[in-house]
């Protein structure tokens, strides 16, 4: 008897994508949608600060376990790696959305370079 190793048991513990929510009219709703986009990204921001601190505490190990510690090298990785995780928070918390305002001005520019 053989199993392949690669294929997933039907039963894996994987979170179930949520249905969508419809109306009468068969349409998502965008209040909906935009609820779940925020929250992936939540997650995934979690995901990414969790890797990060993972990863970064194990090269401050390595260097304190090499005995020369001269030059402290894990400050590159931490702080070019630390923009990335300052850049992806700033997406999930700065908002998708613009205001009224800030789309009246910008259709008035544009009007204005015809």
């Amino acid at each position: 008897m053989t199993t392949d190793l690669g294929a997933e048991p039907p039963s894996a513990n994987r979170p179930a994508e949520p249905m969508p929510d419809r109306s009468t009219t068969g349409s998502v709703d965008p209040l909906r949608e935009r609820a779940v986009k925020q929250l992936k990204k939540r997650r995934d921001l979690l995901t990414h600060v969790i890797v990060y601190l993972l990863v970064n505490s194990f090269l401050v190990m390595l260097w304190l376990m090499s005995g020369d510690r001269g030059f402290f090298w894990p400050i590159f990785p931490i702080a070019g790696w630390g923009i990335a995780v300052v850049l992806n928070a700033w997406d999930v918390w700065r908002g998708d959305e613009f205001s009224p305002e800030a789309i009246e001005h910008e259709m008035h520019r544009l009007q204005g370079r015809r």
